[in-house]
């Protein structure tokens, strides 16, 4: 189904939003825009469709979850994140298309920048996005990023959320 103009401008708004509370360490209001049921996932680098029973994922999070990596990642106990990361995100060829009447689906590609000690790290990858009218508002019920690199050699590690 296709997704009218007014509510795709809404749902690219709202990605934008989604981008910018990270990239200001805003994480429990970002944990927010998650609905109830709400997932984010990113799957291991090379294999987008793997089975989160039998492979290991790099985050695999509930609402509840999300809402305490959010919390741990705030705390100056997190050192591999404190003092934050600077990072800087960007959303590029948002396609949109509708499931059904209270659920669309957001496709694009991403680029993170992150800075942290001297060095910068580059994150490539397409993220999807499922999303729910609940109430009028739109919430995240699914976030999906799929990195698009070798290995994460030379960033070694994914401390941040992506």
């Amino acid at each position: 189904m296709i997704v009218k103009s007014d509510l795709k401008h809404e749902v690219i708004d709202f990605l934008y939003h989604e981008a910018k509370l990270l990239d200001q360490w805003k994480l429990q209001e970002w944990a927010n825009l998650f609905s109830e049921n709400g997932t984010y996932i990113i799957p291991p680098i090379g294999e987008p469709e793997a089975n989160p029973l039998t492979s290991m994922f790099y985050i695999y999070d509930d609402r509840a979850r999300l809402e305490e990596r959010a919390k741990r990642l705030l705390k100056k106990e997190a050192h591999v994140e404190y003092p934050h990361s600077t990072t800087l995100r960007n959303y590029h060829n948002i396609m949109l298309n509708r499931a059904d009447d209270h659920t669309i689906h957001a496709e694009c590609n991403f680029t993170t920048y992150r800075t942290k000690r001297e060095v910068v790290d580059t994150f490539l990858g397409t993220a999807s996005f499922s999303l729910k009218e609940i109430d009028n508002q739109l919430m995240i019920e699914q976030k999906k990023v799929v990195l698009q690199l070798d290995s994460l050699r030379p960033q070694g590690k994914i401390s941040l959320i992506l």
